[in-house]
């Protein structure tokens, strides 16, 4: 059957996002979530199994969850991409997934006769394919209420898999699960009121019967929280709000956001869950929010069990930069820093600010932080107010350095690898009263400057590595164009690193020198996806998959939307 008359991509065209006043709306979303089918009888009936997706770290055939293992490395084992061979690798297919919207997502491989992908776009659209053919198996497309409010488009990052069941998060601060072979609903719980604001766009995580979901809205001033849910039924386990009401002042809590919009990283031996922390509300104005503002833009540690608060380390104290701390966290096991004496599991945090953190896993204690991704220009001065009639450029902006991109780990090099943007903004605080439901910045942001900051070097953007130990920066790539780096990225053990450009190239990178070892250019549209790599021991291939269109911020000055997803594959 042709993708042209798939009912639940035909819901997905219709369904379009606009850009208003207080953010993206989905317009002309279907009534109810529809399901199609294709031809769901080449879906090997195999459940996944946790341990499965514990063993997928070392598995080359499988990519079973967000980050590539529950430590969050987007590190495959797959060995036939070397730096010696990834000159040869070509495109196997591309596969026009029919909804030209936001293309941030990272595709899951389930392996078998045939490995089948599981693959999410906006808005809340997922495929089931035949990863080795490229031929679409069941489609999805959820209805999503036509008053939703987005900051920052109609983005899906990806989805979670357990049993026989795929998890979305749906635009509307909930999570739908649906059928793995046969694409229909099984259940949906909403974790939040969107009219106020909420909603959800990361990658959920599955394990020990649960589903881990956060909470996105912080330009709406929503207070954060991350829940559980029973993977069986969607039934509330815990929840957990990111601030505590004590370590705020007076009932600025209740707009306090520091929400969790991407996904939590996974320690499956001590049974915590370490997160991603978002900047506290609003944005601009820290005048009604007097304090550190503390468990705001920084990493969180929950116990997985209950939801009880261990640690919390801040990046960011009162921030008033929009400096959230959102990419997800890299878990090392056996972590050794000789001149601090330590030896244990370590946490990863690439943050907005353009240093990396590690920390103590068991503690949250600060062991190091690196040297500087990109530029730090007028960084941590205070924003002037909107009435003072002064203007003040600082770097790293809004955007970070490292913004939701998810870095990637090499664990036989020792080094982490990160997207960040170098490029300048100005910010003016104003006070504003809060309304439900609509944006409660505190302030404007402000793209277009005057004049950048003295010492700006005119690059945009830069692909990167530091060594966690020392934090040293090892490499370092400067990307340059109109518009900014967006998306993650991918490496294998033997020693290559993947990623896409806002210029629409796919690149691979020496992990260990930075130098370019293979380019691909796949037009003139930004890559906003994050790719991933799997072996197919029926082909003898090894596949690299990454979405390619652009997402909100991207559109700026580029070639716009795109719905395609690039598979390129190498023969052993």
């Amino acid at each position: 059957m042709a993708i042209e008359e798939d009912r639940a991509v035909k819901a997905a065209q219709d369904t379009v996002v606009r850009e208003t006043d207080q953010g993206y709306r989905v317009l002309g979303s279907p009534e109810e979530s529809i399901t199609h089918q294709h031809d769901t009888d080449r879906i090997p009936r195999r459940d996944i199994t946790e341990e499965d997706i514990v063993d997928s770290a070392g598995d080359p055939e499988s990519w079973l969850t967000y980050g590539g293992n529950y430590e969050q490395h987007r590190c495959t084992t797959a060995d036939v991409i070397t730096p010696e061979t990834v000159g040869d690798l070509e495109l196997e297919y591309e596969l026009h997934v029919g909804a030209e919207s936001s293309m941030e997502g990272t595709p899951l491989i389930v392996p078998g006769d045939p490995p089948v992908m599981y693959q999410s776009n906006g808005p809340n659209h997922v495929k089931a394919i035949d990863a080795r053919e490229g031929d679409v198996l069941w489609s999805y497309t959820y209805a999503v209420p036509s008053d939703v409010v987005l900051c920052c488009d109609d983005n899906n990052r990806g989805v979670a898999i357990l049993d026989d069941k795929v998890f979305m998060t749906t635009l509307d601060s909930g999570v739908v699960a649906l059928n793995r072979y046969t694409g229909e609903e099984e259940w949906y719980t909403s974790t939040a009121d969107h009219e106020s604001g909420y909603s959800a766009t990361w990658a959920p995580v599955v394990y020990d019967g649960k589903v881990f979901t956060g909470s996105a809205g912080g330009e709406y001033g929503v207070r954060g929280f991350h829940v559980a849910l029973d993977a069986e039924t969607g039934d509330e386990v815990w929840r957990t709000w990111t601030s505590p009401d004590e370590e705020w002042v007076g009932d600025s809590i209740e707009q306090s956001c520091a929400t969790n919009w991407m996904t939590a990283t996974i320690d499956t031996e001590n049974e915590k869950l370490y997160m991603p922390v978002g900047n506290p509300g609003p944005d601009f104005d820290g005048s009604v929010r007097p304090g550190p503002n503390r468990n705001s833009a920084g990493t969180l540690c929950l116990d997985m069990q209950t939801g009880e608060r261990e640690w919390f380390h801040q990046e960011s104290p009162h921030d008033v930069w929009d400096y959230d701390s959102a990419a997800p966290r890299m878990l090392i096991r056996d972590f050794e820093v000789e001149h601090r004496d330590y030896a244990d599991d370590a946490v990863v945090s690439l943050g907005k600010t353009a240093w990396s953190y590690t920390i103590e896993a068991d503690s949250g204690k600060l062991l190091n932080r690196s040297e500087p991704g990109v530029q730090q220009l007028n960084m941590f001065r205070m924003i002037p107010h909107i009435d003072e009639g002064r203007r003040m450029p600082f770097m790293p902006g809004a955007m970070g350095g490292n913004d939701w991109q998810p870095p990637a780990y090499n664990p036989e090099l020792g080094l982490a690898y990160f997207k960040m943007n170098n490029s300048p903004q100005e910010a003016w605080w104003r006070f504003e009263e809060y309304e439900e439901g609509k944006k409660y910045w505190g302030g404007i942001l402000e793209d277009e400057i005057d004049q950048p900051p003295e010492g700006y070097n005119d690059h945009i953007s830069a692909v990167g590595a530091v060594d966690p130990e020392t934090g040293q920066l090892v490499w370092r790539d400067w990307i340059d164009s109109d518009a900014y780096i967006w998306g993650g990225l991918l490496t294998t053990e033997s020693g290559v690193v993947f990623g896409g450009t806002q210029n629409g190239d796919v690149i691979a990178w020496d992990g260990e020198s930075g130098d370019r070892l293979w380019e691909y250019s796949t037009g003139d549209t930004a890559i906003s996806g994050s790719p991933m790599s799997w072996y197919d021991p029926e082909t003898e291939k090894q596949y690299v998959a990454i979405q390619i269109g652009g997402s909100g911020w991207l559109r700026r000055g580029t070639a716009g939307r795109d719905d395609r997803l690039c598979v390129f594959s190498l023969e052993a």
